[in-house]
């Protein structure tokens, strides 16, 4: 992979992340903060705000050769890497949140989720009911299972309405819960 045209994510200090962005591209980086619009309710009032897509990340492009100018940004606090390395982040998705950010569709945070985790659905009138996460296509779907029968049922589910409640269920493989269904994403 090209490292003087990657990305990588600056993991910066909470609510910085603004000063952060204007900093770096006043350093003529190129820097990319995504942004979501949502109303905030004070006492009096209520008031659209603009916030960080992802809190306390900023992405940043270029060459591994300008970190020092990047990590003496005041609110920077480390750059996102595994093993002592600046971790790469692919140009495919960033352009994926950039188009989503820069189109007039409405776009807001959401936890992290695979197909295989242990989630509970959270509003509803299934609301409490825990399950795996399944997806078949673009649907999302909630497997319970009844263990001394081995049979299970699943049942559909909006993604924004369940929560994780464990990690990934290493024992499930794909192919092994129903023909078609799978444990990982499609």
């Amino acid at each position: 992979m090209d490292t003087h045209n990657s990305w990588y994510a600056l993991y910066t200090r909470h609510q910085h992340e603004k000063c952060v962005h204007q900093v770096l591209t006043g350093k003529g980086l190129e820097a990319f903060l995504p942004l979501y619009t949502t109303a905030h309710q004070w006492k009096d009032r209520v008031k659209r705000v603009s916030l960080p897509l992802f809190p306390c990340y900023v992405f940043l492009r270029g060459p591994l050769f300008q970190w020092l100018p990047v990590l003496s940004t005041p609110g920077v606090h480390s750059i996102v890497g595994c093993g002592g390395q600046p971790a790469l982040i692919s140009n495919v998705e960033i352009e994926a949140i950039r188009r989503v950010v820069e189109s007039p569709t409405n776009v807001e945070p959401h936890p992290f989720l695979k197909c295989g985790d242990r989630v509970r659905v959270t509003a509803g009138p299934l609301r409490g009911l825990e399950g795996l996460l399944l997806r078949k296509k673009n649907w999302c779907k909630l497997l319970l299972s009844v263990e001394m029968l081995q049979r299970s049922v699943a049942v559909e589910v909006d993604a924004t309405m369940v929560q994780r409640v464990g990690g990934r269920n290493s024992a499930l493989e794909p192919g092994v819960v129903s023909p078609g269904w799978s444990s990982v994403p499609a």
